[in-house]
């Protein structure tokens, strides 16, 4: 790993805490998400918790339905707390793997520049693949980084359906619950 770090240099580094760094992340949301049951039901977790306050309330449904709305929103903000680690890193880590780049060719011309008029190609050679390799690492820390997070995202959007559906069919059963009305009973009624 030192050898790594010593062929790209401080880049190198600087991308391998990155990818610890998300690791953590991941693994740490994973068993947020795993706990609370994130996307696959909102009767578990502070989500469920919230939703529990529903049964058995005093309050009007209106004012329970805002004041609920604001604790979701409260519920869903700590869920993906944490993401924005990750997004960050996705973003960062490509740009890091090109300013690594872009040190090394700067250090490949620098010894190329230094070698006069017997520089040797192999100098060159070195040097751009130093500098390649530092954009492949930035990459490879970005992409799965990216990829987390569409789906950390996409867990919680689908979270956030069911426990807006979940409230909504708590405040109001007869409305979720309903079947269609006939389109002939409509027009009596509104006509009497």
């Amino acid at each position: 790993m030192t050898d790594l770090v010593d062929l790209g240099g401080p880049v190198i580094a600087v991308l391998m805490a990155m990818s610890v760094l998300g690791l953590a992340v991941a693994v740490w949301k994973l068993l947020i998400f795993e706990l609370e049951s994130v996307g696959r039901t909102a009767a578990r977790g502070a989500v469920g918790a919230t939703l529990d306050h529903v049964r058995g309330a005093a309050q009007p449904p209106e004012v329970l339905r805002a004041r609920l709305s604001a604790q979701l929103e409260a519920d869903f903000g700590k869920l993906g707390y944490g993401l924005r680690v990750l997004e960050l890193i996705a973003q960062i880590a490509p740009l890091l793997g090109l300013f690594g780049t872009v040190l090394g060719m700067i250090d490949a011309f620098r010894t190329l520049q230094e070698a006069d008029s017997s520089a040797d190609p192999s100098l060159l050679a070195g040097g751009i693949w130093v500098a390649l390799m530092t954009t492949a690492a930035g990459l490879v820390v970005a992409i799965p980084a990216s990829v987390l997070v569409g789906w950390f995202d996409s867990r919680l959007d689908a979270h956030e359906r069911l426990a807006r559906n979940a409230l909504e069919a708590a405040l109001a059963p007869d409305v979720i619950t309903a079947k269609p009305c006939d389109q002939r009973n409509l027009r009596v009624a509104h006509a009497t």
